[in-house]
């Protein structure tokens, strides 16, 4: 069952959500720079296939953080998150974007990341 947010439900949130971005962004660049030296050189000093595959589980994990409370992941490069939730009676989607420091923005589920506007 989906899970429906207040603003204030999901802004309580935003600390853990912010210390799991953080590291999910700063894996995702690891993971990165390694794959590209094994594709280009076939060994990299950050590790081999064995370290790429602890990144990828790791950032599985990340995100799995998120869907087990209801957040909706909608993107990974860059990490887009939306919060389902009713605002003046309308279904709408609490939308966080990797670099955003608060949860200030919205759009309706119909609308999706083009619709999107500044929270009252």
């Amino acid at each position: 069952m989906d899970r429906t947010f207040t603003v204030e439900e999901a802004r309580a949130l935003m600390p853990a959500l912010l210390e799991r971005a953080d590291a999910f962004v700063t894996m995702r660049g690891e993971l990165a720079e390694l794959a590209h030296e094994l594709r280009s050189t076939g060994t990299s000093e950050a590790g081999g296939l064995a370290e790429a595959k602890a990144y990828e589980a790791r950032l599985e994990e990340i995100l799995g953080w998120f869907e087990e409370r209801g957040i909706e992941v909608k993107g990974v490069a860059p990490l887009l998150v939306d919060f389902p939730a009713l605002l003046d009676g309308m279904r709408v989607r609490l939308c966080w974007l990797e670099g955003d420091r608060d949860l200030v923005w919205y759009h309706r589920d119909e609308l999706g990341f083009a619709g999107r506007r500044p929270l009252p």
